[in-house]
This record gives structure tokens, C-alpha cells and sequence, in this order.
């Protein structure tokens, strides 16, 4: 999983969360605010690729990487109002987590660049 891009696992991701959301009842808020998220992650990577700036591409990250924490976030609640199983919670916090730990880098790396 190491080797895939950001936009790579988001979209891994993305799909994955939107399965699993399909068979969430009676808790819509939550899902929608899950999928809100989520998808803004790879939304917001790949918009990035085409940043004006070093500066555009870096805020472009820091919004996917906020989006990140906020998709682990959701992923908390629907696990702790059991909505989601133990392995199938921790699968999906592992998958953040690699995409938390990419886009972390990419931000790092960026603002080291000089423009």
C-alpha cells in the first residue's frame, strides 16, 4: 500500500467507505458527513497537481489533510454508535493513517521548496 500515490489510496479509499456506507441505515447525517470528507481528500490532492503556486498547492494539501483527520473523525463515530465493526474501523484508520502520513510528507516537502 506504501507505494500508491495520494490519489491512488483516496480513491481506494473513497470506494471502500462508499460501499460500506451503502449498508449504514438510520444514520444519514453521519454518513453523508463521512462521504463529504472522504471524497474531499482526493478532491483536494488532485486539484493540487494543477496548483497556480507553491503556496496553492500547499494550502490545496493542508484542506486534504484536514479532510483526513475530519473522515477519521466520522469513521470514530459510526464505530463507537456501532455502525461500524472493530476490524472494519481499524482497516479504515490504517488506510487514513498512510494518506495522513503522504500528505503530511508531500505539505513538508512543498514548504521546504523555495518558489
Amino acid at each position: 500500500m506504501e507505494n500508491k500515490t495520494i490519489k491512488e489510496l483516496s480513491v481506494e479509499l473513497v470506494v471502500e467507505i462508499t460501499a460500506i456506507c451503502d449498508s449504514i441505515k438510520g444514520r444519514s447525517v453521519f454518513v453523508n458527513q463521512l462521504l463529504h470528507s472522504c471524497s474531499s481528500i482526493g478532491a483536494n490532492s488532485h486539484e493540487a497537481k494543477y496548483a497556480q503556486s507553491n503556496a496553492d498547492f500547499i494550502n490545496k494539501m493542508e484542506i486534504a489533510l484536514k479532510e483526513c483527520f475530519e473522515t477519521e473523525y466520522w469513521l470514530e463515530i459510526l464505530f463507537k454508535v456501532k455502525s461500524l465493526d472493530q476490524i472494519t474501523y481499524k482497516n479504515l484508520l490504517n488506510k487514513c493513517g498512510t494518506i495522513r502520513r503522504k500528505l503530511i510528507a508531500s505539505v513538508t516537502t512543498a514548504k521546504n521548496r523555495k518558489e
